[in-house]
């Protein structure tokens, strides 16, 4: 029963408190009652904070954006990780592209010049893939998490502080008012000197002017020693922009690596492809034809007229030209391997020796080539004429 009394007392009290709080804030709003303003430090640290809690939110997400486009498996990775368990493990874009290059590059055949280039893409996609899931990896460890623990874990400790010292402070401010009603009615009171009623009213005043005092005194000490607990929290806001600071390096190191990696990975491809393949296959800019004209060509046969497309060499070689010209036959070797694409055509291989010659009327980037019994038309751009 005891038990139950001091329950009803202190959720009276507790109403009560909360009743004081609603009024006096009502009362300034409506401009009628006045308030205690924070001193200009605290009120700048609050700002600060509150800054700092906007934009670590805003850099968050918009980071989460970057690594993760995919809103449904960012939200997948959100409920696990409230369910506090790991997410299963997802293929990612540039991984999934890389398969299907692989699979579409097995299914061409890995010995057609096609084939060949989509596996190599294929594989260099897949270590990109690799390389994006480590940059997530990284960052989440080194960046998101720090700036969702501030959020979730210090800013709200400071919100709660916070919102405790505009209680203490509605608190000292509803006593405030009540101590000068009490002072305004004993004074009013002092001035009638008619009957007893009226000294009655006096002592009466008097007491209550004495329990505001005193209630006062307690609220503003209250006030007192919230406002430093807030003020030694807000201070560590400077700690956390350090923080942030040595995290947000931590970031743009991952990315540099990764960028870097990428790079290193299509150089590489690059360089593949041209070795293995024509640089018609590399790049259709500004090209005047449509037969393959590899780079290497450039010192394979004498005197080329060279033209610069992305880093692409493109060679017009003189002495095919003249072979054309001519009614003869020369020896050419075979820089690339080549499929026929139709029965008029001759499939090569790399370094065999064939005869070629032109034929009048012949497209300028081909001849005629001949091995043993078989004869077709065959690329300039593949040949090397040999002396």
């Amino acid at each position: 029963m005891n038990i139950m009394d001091f329950n009803m007392k202190k959720l009276a009290a507790d109403a009560g408190t909360f009743l004081s709080r609603a009024v006096q804030f009502t009362e300034e709003k409506l401009g009628q009652a006045e308030k205690t303003e924070l001193d200009a430090h605290l009120e700048n640290l609050l700002s600060k904070a509150e800054c700092t809690k906007i934009w670590t939110e805003k850099i968050m997400k918009q980071t989460e954006v970057l690594l993760q486009p995919n809103p449904n498996a960012r939200i997948e990775e959100f409920v696990y990780e409230k369910l506090d368990r790991k997410a299963p493990s997802r293929i990612n874009n540039p991984e999934l592209l890389g398969q299907y290059m692989i699979d579409a590059g097995t299914e061409f055949g890995p010995g057609t010049a096609y084939g060949n280039a989509l596996i190599k893409c294929g594989e260099t996609q897949k270590r990109i893939g690799t390389a994006d899931r480590e940059l997530i990896q990284t960052s989440a460890l080194n960046f998101l998490t720090p700036l969702r623990n501030f959020i979730e874990g210090d800013y709200k400790t400071i919100a709660k502080e916070r919102k405790l010292l505009q209680n203490k402070r509605l608190d000292l401010d509803a006593a405030k008012t009540r101590l000068k009603k009490a002072k305004a009615a004993e004074t009013r009171s002092s001035q009638l000197n008619s009957a007893r009623l009226e000294g009655d009213n006096i002592m009466i005043w008097a007491e209550e002017v004495t329990k505001s005092e005193q209630e006062l005194r307690i609220t503003q000490s209250e006030f007192d020693r919230q406002a430093e607990i807030t003020r030694l929290l807000l201070e560590g806001i400077s700690s956390t922009h350090a923080h942030h600071l040595r995290c947000l390096n931590d970031f743009v190191e991952a990315q540099m690596t990764y960028y870097a990696q990428c790079y290193q990975y299509m150089l590489d491809l690059q360089k593949q492809l041209g070795r293995c393949f024509p640089s018609s296959y590399l790049s259709n800019n500004n090209q005047t034809s449509g037969t393959p004209v590899p780079s290497s060509l450039a010192n394979a046969v004498g005197s080329p007229a060279v033209a610069s497309t992305s880093g692409i060499v493109i060679t017009s070689p003189s002495n095919l030209n003249d072979l054309k010209e001519s009614s003869g036959s020369r020896k050419a070797r075979v820089l690339y391997d080549y499929d026929a694409a139709n029965s008029t055509e001759l499939s090569l291989l790399a370094d065999e020796v064939i005869t070629v010659f032109s034929v009048v009327g012949m497209d300028s980037d081909w001849l005629m080539g001949e091995r043993g019994n078989q004869k077709g038309k065959v690329p300039i751009t593949y040949l090397e004429l040999l002396n």
